[in-house]
């Protein structure tokens, strides 16, 4: 029988594996939620558990895109297969990953996440690809390399809106929950924007015209591949070298490595698609010649069913946190109970886990991961029923 992780002839096989890798070093940054370790800290363990897992947002978004257009090259429902899937992301976001991520009914207090912001990229791109790739490809690029262009105009306009429906609209489109959360009200939900829409709008749309080039005969693929990755690298070294353009932080030369990668996430700046998509991209080739051998389809098997990695990996990692703090202490912390991680405050004093710990529990939790993809890769390659294709 034939091996149910193995690449179809149709599928670009480092596609697959980049997307594994990205769920990988993301499940380490949802176990460092749970673990009370803040994001980024003062040490370099701390600092480079979380900037490893940089790579992971856009990548997942980029490639997005990438499957879109691969999809639409065999399907010619896109647009609708796009507007309806990117719809129940935005639901699922909002009911089943809220509860996972809380375990709890509370649901003055949402939060739009990756998952979020996917859902109504795809809602967008459901028209986008009515364009030629040209344009596509032109569209997301300037998103990408001109968004930071406004960063002084926006803040300021934030800050002179207030609360109202205009700052809402500007927090969900470009400025994100630095500004502070979306309120309905005194006595209604308050929502806090994680991922904004620009510029990851631009980088889905860059992902799907990038799609086409995974079409080209591979030397011509792997040579631009390569250009296009190292040329993206190259231009973060000296763009942020100078820090005259891309990130609204200048990195500080007293401070040393950890500053000048400290680029700005939230919202998404040109220098940190820049560190992150560049050395992806560059990485494609490479990963061709390496799809063979059990590691590389032990990763294959996570990129294959990434949307059901990640919304099995949410509760499972939560339930591990709650498991660790039954064990440590006899009771369930109530601070992995509340509105967390969507402004509960910090962990109470004395729960933050030692890193040798959540390195444990992530290889813990991808164990179980892998069990659960394994048998819905293998269910995928038995069915074909149509709500398969949304998992």
């Amino acid at each position: 029988m034939a091996d149910p992780i193995a690449p179809r002839p149709s599928r670009v096989a480092s596609v697959d594996l980049i997307r594994g890798m990205v769920m990988i070093l993301m499940a380490i940054d949802h176990v460092r939620v749970f673990s009370g370790i803040p994001a980024g800290g003062p040490t370099p363990g701390v600092f480079f558990t979380r900037w490893v897992t940089h790579f992971c947002a856009p990548a997942f978004v980029f490639l997005a895109g990438t499957s879109a257009f691969l999809y639409a090259r065999r399907h010619p429902d896109v647009s609708r297969f796009l507007w309806t899937r990117g719809l129940w992301l935005i639901f699922l976001e909002l009911t089943f990953l809220r509860f996972a991520w809380t375990f709890n009914f509370e649901f003055g207090a949402l939060m739009g996440g990756v998952i979020w912001m996917i859902g109504i990229c795809m809602v967008l791109m459901a028209g986008l690809v009515k364009l030629p790739v040209r344009w596509i490809a032109s569209i997301g690029i300037l998103i990408i390399a001109g968004h930071n262009l406004l960063d002084a105009t926006l803040w300021e306009l934030s800050e002179t809106l207030g609360n109202g429906p205009g700052d809402s609209l500007l927090k969900i489109l470009y400025v994100s929950f630095w500004a502070g959360p979306i309120s309905f009200g005194p006595d209604g939900p308050t929502f806090i924007i994680l991922y904004s829409i620009v510029p990851w709008i631009g980088v889905m749309a860059a992902g799907y015209a990038f799609g086409h080039i995974l079409t080209l005969e591979p030397a011509r693929r792997n040579r631009l591949c390569l250009v296009i990755g190292l040329g993206a690298t190259a231009l973060f070294l000296l763009l942020r070298g100078v820090s005259l353009y891309g990130d609204p932080q200048p990195w500080s030369p007293d401070q040393g490595l950890l500053s000048f990668l400290a680029t700005s996430k939230y919202p998404a700046s040109l220098l940190f698609l820049l560190m992150t998509l560049g050395p992806t991209l560059a990485l494609v080739p490479w990963l061709e010649r390496m799809r063979q051998g059990p590691l590389a389809r032990a990763v294959t098997l996570f990129g294959r069913v990434p949307f059901f990695f990640y919304m099995l990996h949410i509760p499972l990692i939560h339930l591990l946190a709650v498991g660790v703090s039954l064990v440590t202490t006899g009771e369930v912390n109530p601070w992995l109970l509340a509105n967390h991680p969507m402004g509960s405050g910090p962990p109470p004093e004395g729960y933050v886990w030692s890193l040798g710990l959540l390195y444990v529990i992530w290889a813990i939790a991808l164990a179980i991961l892998y069990a659960a993809c394994r048998w819905f890769v293998d269910l995928k390659a038995r069915r074909s029923e149509w709500w398969l294709r949304y998992l």
